[in-house]
């Protein structure tokens, strides 16, 4: 962190790190739920059941939540981004 960075800066760069890397999560949990659900599709097409059932309704449930997260997660970045955008603004204008 340079001298002149300030603190909220640094915190909202590693904000944006923290979701990016929860929706690349989000995203393997996305397609192995995909993947689960066409297993489920293939026993069931023959008429038969298996016990993917329940894998898959924990992945789709585990999805949900991780999706929420994200979703709140990118909520705290537009607030914080417009925080620094407001200070950044009143900082200009009192420099004048």
């Amino acid at each position: 962190m340079s001298a002149k960075e300030r603190p909220e800066a640094a915190a909202f760069r590693e904000l944006e790190t923290l979701v990016r890397s929860l929706g690349e999560e989000v995203a393997v949990w996305r397609r192995r739920a995909v993947q689960a659900e066409e297993k489920l599709k293939e026993p069931a097409a023959r008429g038969k059941t298996s016990g993917a059932d329940s894998e898959a309704a924990m992945l789709k449930t585990r999805l949900h939540r991780a999706e929420e997260r994200v979703r709140q997660m990118m909520e705290s970045i537009r607030f914080l981004r417009q925080q620094l955008q407001a200070d950044g603004a009143s900082a200009a204008s009192g420099r004048r």
